[in-house]
Parts: structure tokens; C-alpha cells; sequence
């Protein structure tokens, strides 16, 4: 369990002003339970804010399911995170279009590689915010491997319904450092714009690689020569 007073905990010294709850397939079967447990969550403790919930896009209960975790509202959008191809698949895409109408966004998360597919599936859906997260993924740090996934991210942030989110950054067998993810969070910020992208914590998975600290004041160092206004976008706004 990580619960609010964990994260309190573990942003110490950072002000939170509101949290994002991103859902953790807790347990497929019951996307809705989990944002019942989150309404009870906040009932109790005023925490978090807003929720992107748990659906699976490509089952026979996609359309109930979306209805449902669209009316509660602290829910913003919901997550699936596709199999390779699946963003093709005339079935998933159905539920995806669903989406629109419920005035839900869709957070991806997917490799770099998947980036084509997820252009294409802005541009044939432009009525639906698609919300990278953890940065597309970029594992690879080879020169190669960094320049396939700033094309990629260019691909997607030609769409104007595309933003980003930068987080989940570790590198296998590394600690988390401004020095280490420079050069990745400085291209996606190069490629969405502030208007389009914003820092994440990603926690408690990415206390794997740093503290909370760590990683905001990475953030801080990163973009502390930017403009306040494009620091208070990606911070905040």
C-alpha cells in the first residue's frame, strides 16, 4: 500500500499543490473497484486530487465500463496499456472512440517504437487528448537508440491532441541524475513545448532509481534556465 502520508512523506520539502492518480491494475478484472477505492480514499483522507482510471478498451465491457468511470468525477481519463499492434486493432479502436463522447483523455503508456501507431491514432481521433507517459520510454541511451526515439516523438507531437508526460526515467544499473537525463528531458520538452508537457514523479515506482527529492530538483536543475512562466507550465500548470 502507498497511501497519501506515504507520498507526503516522500515529497517532503517539494509543494504539492494537487496529486494525479494513475491507475495500477490493481486487479483487471475490476477496473471500477479500484476507483471506488480511490473515491473512499479521498472521502477520507482529501487525497488525490483527480484519477486516470483503469480500462480495458478491447474487452465486451469496454462502453459500460467507460460510462461508468466517467461518472465519477474526479476521474479524467483512463489508462490501457496496449499490446504491440493493438492500436491498430479494429476492435480496441472502437473503445478507444468511445472516449470523445465521455470527455475522457487516454494515457499511453508504450515503448517509442509504438509511436507511429499512436500518431496515427491521434489523427484519426483528433477529438481526444493522448497523454505520453513516462517520456515514451526511452531505455535506450545509445545514440542510435536516442535518435529513433526523438523522431518518433516528433511523429506523435505533430498532433495537436498529443502532450507528454516526463517521467519514468530510470536507466538499468543507474541512479537517477540531472546529468544522466538531461538530454532526454531537455528533447521532449524541444519536441511537445511546454504548453504540451509536464514533470512527473511516477511514484513510489520510480523510488526505485532516486528519491522524490532527487528527481525534482533534477527537474529544477534541468529547467532552471527556462522563462517562470514556461517553469510554472511544466511544474504546475
Amino acid at each position: 500500500p502507498y497511501l497519501p502520508a506515504d507520498y507526503a512523506a516522500d515529497a517532503a520539502g517539494h509543494e504539492g499543490v494537487k496529486t494525479v492518480y494513475v491507475e495500477t491494475e490493481w486487479d483487471p478484472r475490476d477496473p471500477l473497484g479500484e476507483t471506488a477505492w480511490v473515491e473512499r480514499l479521498r472521502r477520507e483522507t482529501g487525497l488525490p486530487t483527480v484519477m486516470v482510471a483503469q480500462a480495458w478498451l478491447d474487452r465486451d465491457d469496454a462502453a459500460v465500463v467507460l460510462e461508468r468511470q466517467a461518472a465519477f468525477a474526479f476521474v479524467r481519463g483512463v489508462r490501457h496499456k496496449p499490446r504491440r499492434g493493438a492500436m491498430r486493432d479494429a476492435r480496441w479502436r472502437a473503445g478507444y472512440a468511445r472516449l470523445a463522447r465521455h470527455g475522457l483523455r487516454f494515457d499511453l503508456q508504450a515503448p517509442w517504437t509504438e509511436l507511429g501507431d499512436a500518431a496515427a491514432l491521434c489523427r484519426d481521433f483528433p477529438d481526444t487528448t493522448l497523454v505520453l507517459n513516462h517520456t515514451g520510454l526511452p531505455a535506450d541511451r545509445s545514440v542510435e537508440g536516442l535518435a529513433g526515439w526523438k523522431r518518433a516523438l516528433g511523429e506523435l507531437a505533430a498532433c495537436p491532441n498529443a502532450a507528454i508526460k516526463i517521467s519514468g526515467l530510470g536507466v538499468p544499473g543507474a541512479r537517477w541524475s540531472a546529468q544522466l537525463n538531461r538530454e532526454v528531458v531537455l528533447s521532449a520538452i524541444d519536441v511537445f513545448d511546454t504548453a504540451r508537457a509536464m514533470f512527473a514523479s511516477n511514484f513510489p515506482v520510480d523510488g526505485l532509481c532516486a528519491s522524490f527529492d532527487e528527481i525534482y530538483s533534477g527537474f529544477r536543475e534541468i529547467a532552471g534556465s527556462f522563462p517562470a512562466m514556461e517553469q510554472r507550465a511544466l511544474f504546475h500548470d
